[in-house]
């Protein structure tokens, strides 16, 4: 059995936090192979530090995709404890609600998409996608279709890592080793024009994904198909833009055949790409939307299922019963921390400022243009995909671990590799001296890069 040490964590050196790491916490996406730890203590705005003192850059919005308003914000802070005060937790399940879950939920369907009049809160992401897959099961169910069991999705989507959503996520690593996944799900090819050649044999993008799209529902039977799944901008993947006419010619044919549409913006919401919601620009016109991170910028666990109202009807409504939910569904003070969130948002005008961090980024980054192991640069919004190459030519991938590395130890800038993408995303507030800095900091790894993923002049 382990020692336990009875000294408070935050009165323990950074060498102590770092072997407490290693020795009672298990980390989710732990690679077993790396025996370094970094223990983050304290942040502000797009910087954090770890238990050292070191400063680091955040160019990953906490490192996941959240951080919209950035690090240290005091109004959130202070959102969360006069909630706590006032209310910290009561269910809301059956005829339960409370005031803060009622207000933000008006507020969302003010934001939604047109249509989107209904919300249903989960505690993140994953539990959103597992919901609105039942949602959609129990919609067709309810409405005489019981047979409408089938969700496709795509490869190398990202939509979660519990039970259902892991099995509509896209990437074979997260399915090797568990046994069988949710049944009834089928995935079809996503949209990645860098790679049309050998994923499509060199046809149109959006012309070869809709004939197999089609095949696809044929072979499984229109009347056997409840939803589609897809993030309006692939994340995971590596930031994989669609082609403008890839969703509206989706969502015309999935209408054509009674398949709803659930759209995964865990990522792309609240200003991430640009957009409050980037699904309606984008033509997708979803009956179901999930929604997350950038909801509370990562002040508190929440998500979110906005949907139509017939749907919610449906599942819930005229004497059927939804047995469905969780313990910390419309948790009263994770939704104060959402609409103080909201209020940053709209007063500091930063889904907009989104744009603009995306031109910074886009101007910063241009000299990646000319480096051998650069295969593409796909930037949306405050979100940048940098994928790479051993070659131009073959085109092989070459994993950016080694990148993201570097990035931290030489330069202090926090970003994720995504097989061989790397990613940034950060907070909203990020300056144009700060883009500009984790830009050349990329730019200088990337240059010293060589064919077969080491560094030339590696720091130690």
């Amino acid at each position: 059995m382990p020692i336990v040490n009875d000294v408070p964590a935050a009165t323990r050196s950074a060498g102590d936090l770092e072997e407490l790491d290693r020795r009672v916490l298990l980390h989710p996406h732990q690679s077993g192979a790396r025996n370094e730890r970094c223990v983050v203590v304290r942040g502000s705005g797009c910087t954090v530090w770890d238990a050292h003192g070191t400063e680091l850059l955040d160019v990953m919005g906490g490192g996941n995709w959240v951080a919209q308003v950035g690090h240290g914000r005091t109004e959130l802070a202070d959102a969360a404890a006069r909630q706590l005060g006032r209310l910290e937790y009561f269910t809301g399940f059956d005829i339960f609600s409370n005031d803060q879950s009622l207000e933000l939920a008006e507020r969302l369907v003010r934001r939604a998409p047109d249509g989107l009049d209904r919300v249903f809160f989960t505690n993140g992401g994953s539990e959103a996608v597992e919901s609105a897959i039942k949602f959609a099961r129990l919609f067709h169910h309810h409405r005489g279709q019981p047979d409408r069991t089938w969700i496709l999705s795509r490869h190398y989507a990202y939509h979660g890592s519990t039970y259902g959503s892991g099995t509509a996520t896209g990437i074979p690593g997260m399915h090797a080793g568990i046994g069988l996944g949710l049944p009834h799900v089928e995935k079809v090819s996503p949209p990645y024009p860098y790679r049309a050649a050998e994923l499509y044999g060199g046809a149109e993008t959006t012309d070869f994904l809709l004939r197999e799209l089609a095949e696809t529902i044929d072979r499984i039977g229109p009347g056997n198909i409840a939803a589609m799944i897809g993030e309006p901008v692939m994340g995971g993947a590596g930031i994989l833009v669609p082609p403008a006419d890839y969703w509206p010619r989706v969502r015309e044919l999935l209408t054509r055949h009674g398949i709803l549409l659930i759209a995964d913006e865990v990522v792309t919401a609240f200003g991430r790409t640009g957009a409050w919601f980037d699904s309606a620009a984008r033509g997708m016109a979803a009956d179901l939307v999930v929604i997350a991170k950038g909801l509370t910028s990562g002040y508190a666990p929440l998500g979110a299922v906005l949907l139509r109202d017939d749907i919610g009807e449906t599942v819930a409504g005229g004497g059927n019963y939804l047995f469905h939910g969780h313990t910390y569904s419309g948790h009263p003070t994770a939704c104060a921390i959402a609409l103080a969130n909201l209020d940053l948002l709209e007063r500091e005008e930063l889904v907009a400022r989104a744009g603009t961090i995306g031109q910074w980024f886009r101007a910063a980054l241009a000299p990646l243009s000319g480096l051998p192991q650069v295969g593409e640069v796909r930037v949306a919004g405050a979100t940048v995909g940098v994928e790479l190459v051993t070659d131009q030519d073959s085109r092989t991938p070459l994993m950016a671990g080694a990148v993201a590395t570097e990035l931290r130890h030489a330069h202090r800038v926090v970003a994720r590799d995504y097989g061989n993408t790397l990613v940034m995303a950060p907070p909203l507030v990020i300056t144009e001296e700060q883009v500009g800095r984790a830009a050349a900091a990329l730019v200088d790894v990337v240059a010293r890069l060589d064919a077969d993923g080491t560094l030339a002049g590696r720091s130690r």
